[in-house]
């Protein structure tokens, strides 16, 4: 089978923040913006699920994720790399 990938497809690299299902991961980001009126500086979250196709990722790594078709109801990324392995 080949796999021909859009280049307009988008790639992240996030963060790791839950491994407890087989073969998805909760991947976040965070982003502080500025207001652009009160110029404070707030954080935001940003939460997605990512497919594993061999729990090759663990909690706290850094991986690289790339947009992909809808496999379930929340999962539409999947797993390119390990960017960072935590020790």
């Amino acid at each position: 089978m080949v796999v021909l990938w859009d280049k307009n497809l988008k790639e992240f690299v996030w963060k790791v923040v839950s491994d407890k299902m087989d073969k998805t991961r909760v991947v976040s980001i965070t982003v502080v913006r500025v207001h652009p009126l009160y110029k404070k500086r707030y954080t935001v979250y940003k939460k997605c699920y990512a497919h594993d196709e061999t729990n090759q990722s663990k909690l706290w790594d850094i991986i690289k994720i790339r947009q992909r078709k809808p496999m379930s109801k929340n999962k539409r990324w999947m797993l390119m790399n390990v960017v960072q392995k935590v020790a």
